[in-house]
């Protein structure tokens, strides 16, 4: 009796999250390994214009589940499906989609091409370490190694590139705002950037000074939404002392002369009062807090992007 061989069924690709934070895809990748396999595509190429930056990631677990992007969208499904390809036959592989692939029925809107490398998780260790680093609010790098097909943890470069051979991702942790204020422009501010994802720290007028400058590193945005410019001196002298990325001043040009004026008194040197943006936000002058809440955070994000690009 003749017996036909048992064919093998892959997982239809399931986005479970429409997340694109790095931690949370991490976290993914952690649990799908945990579960069973998964891998790890990351963009490491880009050909023309692209919706995603170098070092974005797609998770995606054996069962069939992703999340992550490295595109706009329109190709993930497909990464997903090479990665569970690359699972079940335990080797790394890199795919190229739009300019130069062979997908020829997979566009990119944008009319590039994009290179994503899939790597079929062994072990977590790196993994770990790196959102180990992060939750400590420290930078991180990870090499990949085509050749070897590992991931090894390194001192995180400028940015995501290649390095002798090796794709070195690097990982921040998220955008913290320390915020000072008492008007309703701060709560404001205070719930849009909750919204956005961003770590919201709220500091009182009398606050101690040292409680205050542990809060800030280099991924932080200071924000001074004060009516009175005695009540944000003391935050204010803290955070030109501090690595903040963004420092802003609520107020009028009139009353940052005002400001500029008493830091000068107080010794602080031109540079450091330059670090100053106001008045604060990106687009004004805003007449409702709303308003002023959009362009203060549309201010960070922006400046986040050119200290950490």
């Amino acid at each position: 009796m003749d017996q036909t061989p048992a064919t093998i069924t892959a997982p239809i690709p399931v986005r479970v999250s429409d997340s694109d934070d790095p931690a949370e895809l991490l976290r993914f990748a952690i649990d799908a390994h945990g579960r069973g396999a998964a891998a790890l595509a990351t963009l490491v190429d880009i050909r023309g214009g692209a919706a995603r930056t170098l070092g974005s990631h797609v998770v995606v677990a054996a069962d069939g589940r992703f999340c992550g992007y490295v595109s706009g969208g329109c190709v993930e499904a497909a990464v997903a499906s090479e990665a569970l390809l690359a699972m079940t036959e335990g080797r790394d592989r890199t795919v190229k989609f739009g300019d130069g692939s062979p997908f020829f029925d997979i566009v990119l809107p944008c009319g590039g091409g994009i290179s994503v490398a899939i790597h079929v998780l062994r072990d977590v260790g790196a993994v770990q370490h790196v959102l180990d680093r992060i939750g400590r609010r420290r930078a991180a790098g990870l090499a990949y190694s085509p050749e070897r097909q590992t991931l090894e943890v390194i001192d995180p470069p400028p940015r995501a590139c290649w390095l002798e051979g090796d794709f070195v991702g690097v990982y921040r942790p998220g955008t913290r705002v320390v915020l000072s204020g008492q008007t309703i422009e701060a709560q404001t501010v205070a719930r849009l950037a909750a919204v956005a994802g961003y770590d919201v720290l709220i500091r009182g007028q009398g606050e101690e000074h040292r409680a205050a400058a542990d809060s800030i590193d280099p991924f932080t945005a200071v924000v001074l939404l004060h009516h009175d410019l005695d009540a944000e001196i003391a935050i204010l002298k803290t955070a030109l002392r501090s690595p903040a990325f963004y420092i802003g001043a609520l107020g009028s040009t009139r009353t940052h002369r005002r400001r500029v004026e008493r830091l000068a008194t107080l010794a602080f040197g031109q540079d450091e009062i330059d670090r100053i943006k106001a008045p604060i936000g990106m687009f004004g002058p805003t007449r409702d807090a709303t308003s002023l809440a959009l362009s203060v955070l549309a201010d960070i994000a922006a400046a986040r992007l050119v200290a950490h690009a």
